[in-house]
């Protein structure tokens, strides 16, 4: 049965999910490193197999990101999670069986990878649906930057660890270790009790899968505050995409300096984002969200400026460039981790309890959306245009995106969360 009480960060109730979700993300990095090695050197796939296997990956978000919203809204959240990381661990430990008796192939990659992708559509809509359900209003805050905190070691030490693993075993054997990651996730997860009620226990609930849907990007389009983080936070992930894809070439390319300043650059660049998680509530604390808000973005677009500036020193000594880079993607990072962890906590407190997961979708869905829409544009500008003249269009693009923030710390207090009535 489900305990009633809402808890703060330092109960051992959200430590045990804090514990469960950073399994979980570890999980992913392991897997995103290590499935691309099984199809490139265990089953000698080309570049285009490759790119198919990344896609497979991803793509869920966009395919079925909004109805898995409205089911999530549907069911419990920590169930949801729960069989989620099941799915995944089970569906993972496929691929070191079938190694091991020489029955592996790069279909049931494509197969794994499609099934990994669903699970993690559903387990990433619950989880950011959850935490209002365990952590009273005053300590989501909290909360956020301690899941977001971990987000960013398990992007720096992920990868890491399973480039140190992939030395020393096989890449199958890696994926058994991350097939191990979500059933620990799963067996915490099912230690923890929250506050939430059965779901559809209410006569009239039954709609149909197409009106929750509706509902909840209704909800959004009609919500003013959700409303303008929704254009601000597609915006900010298009134009950051833009920067982000184009990174690799302007460091390896037309810096040309190696994949080592590459590995430092985005390295230094989690070291800032896991700074900014830590310190956010200090600041939270002092200054409205809004203000937060804005000031993360502002900093994360002035940091970009670095990029192109650092392009345009061609036939420089490498110290300039790399100092620039490296301060760029810190300040850039430090900037949208800000920006998106007192986002999250704004959206959270704005909607009400109902429809928490098909918001999240929602909004999740034009996040998602806009970034492969990006990353096609780049290439494209890049090589008609040129990597640092789009990068600069990139820059502008950032600075943009502060401005449906403007007025936010007005409507936060006027925006009131209300439940939708059979919603």
């Amino acid at each position: 049965m489900a305990d009633t009480q809402l808890c703060d960060v330092r109960s051992g109730r959200f430590l045990r999910f804090w514990t469960a979700q950073s399994v979980s993300q570890l999980g992913q990095r392991f897997g995103l490193v290590a499935l691309p090695v099984v199809a490139i050197e265990t089953l000698h796939a080309g570049t285009e197999e490759v790119g198919y296997l990344t896609a497979s990956l991803t793509a869920c978000y966009l395919l079925i990101g909004l109805p898995a919203g409205a089911w999530v809204d549907r069911w419990l959240k920590r169930s949801t999670m729960i069989k989620a990381a099941v799915v995944r661990a089970v569906v993972l430990a496929t691929i070191p069986a079938l190694w091991a008796s020489d029955h592996l192939s790069l279909a049931w990659l494509y197969v794994v990878a499609i099934v990994v992708g669903v699970a993690s559509v559903f387990f990433d809509v619950a989880y950011q649906s959850y935490v209002p359900f365990m952590v009273s209003e005053e300590a989501i805050e909290s909360a956020n930057a301690r899941l977001e905190s971990s987000a960013q070691v398990s992007a720096a030490g992920g990868p890491a660890v399973a480039g140190l693993l992939l030395k020393v075993v096989s890449a199958p054997v890696v994926l058994a270790v991350d097939a191990l990651a979500y059933a620990l996730c799963a067996g915490f997860l099912a230690t923890v009790k929250d506050a939430e009620p059965p779901r559809r226990a209410q006569a009239g609930e039954r709609s149909r899968l197409a009106q929750d849907v509706l509902a909840g990007v209704r909800f959004v389009v009609g919500n003013p505050v959700l409303r303008r983080l929704c254009v601000s936070v597609g915006v900010s992930n298009f134009f950051a995409t833009i920067i982000m894809t184009l990174t690799p070439v302007l460091i390896l390319r037309t810096l040309g300096l190696g994949t080592t300043v590459m590995g430092i650059v985005l390295g230094v660049g989690t070291l800032g984002g896991l700074l900014a998680s830590i310190v956010l509530p200090k600041v939270r604390a002092r200054m409205s969200a809004g203000k937060v808000m804005a000031m993360g973005l502002l900093l994360a677009g002035m940091s970009m400026v670095a990029f192109p500036v650092a392009g345009s020193l061609q036939g420089a000594t490498a110290v300039l460039p790399v100092a620039l880079l490296v301060l760029g993607q810190f300040g850039m990072t430090w900037g949208a981790v800000t920006f998106n962890i007192t986002q999250v906590s704004v959206r959270q407190r704005a909607c009400p309890k109902n429809m928490l997961a098909r918001m999240t979708a929602s909004i999740r869905f034009v996040v998602w959306g806009s970034m492969p829409l990006a990353a096609i544009l780049a290439g494209w500008l890049g090589s008609h245009l040129g990597i640092v003249e789009c990068m600069w269009i990139g820059v502008v693009g950032a600075f943009l995106t502060a401005l449906p923030i403007v007025g936010m710390d007005r409507l936060i207090h006027v925006t009131a969360p209300t439940p939708v009535p059979n919603a």
